[in-house]
């Protein structure tokens, strides 16, 4: 079981996947991270010694922002925009698309879409068929 940065990595999975678990962490910062901790993609994260995951702790933090510290660093980057009255922070105080997205069509769960609203159909003239 490796666990790093306070997650468990999924075991059976080779350890290019596994660290995509960890929040800020895709797949091509996985491959650079295993280049630095010298790590084969292909090894499961079962299969880790105790030296490959120190290595692969050390390269995640020498090499990016994850979990805690991203999410803090993105709500307050977001909190800076709202406090400025920027354009993009009005988008997310009504919780609108933020980047360029057109709203006339799609966007509904932006909007509130909820439940599809039912529309009365049109109404058949009398005599007529």
């Amino acid at each position: 079981m490796a666990r790093i940065m306070g997650i468990e990595l999924p075991n059976n999975k080779r350890i290019e996947i596994a660290l995509t678990a960890i929040y800020g962490i895709g797949r091509s910062i996985a491959h650079t991270i295993c280049n630095k901790a010298n790590i084969d993609y292909s090894v499961k994260a079962k299969d880790l010694t105790d030296l490959q995951i120190t290595a692969l702790r050390d390269a995640i933090e020498a090499t990016t922002k994850v979990e805690g510290d991203l999410r803090t660093e993105i709500h307050m980057n977001i909190k800076r925009l709202k406090d400025i009255k920027a354009y993009r922070g009005i988008r997310h105080i009504r919780r609108l698309p933020t980047r360029g997205q057109r709203t006339h069509t799609n966007s509904r769960n932006a909007r509130g879409g909820g439940a599809r609203k039912s529309i009365a159909g049109k109404k058949k003239a009398p005599g007529k068929k």
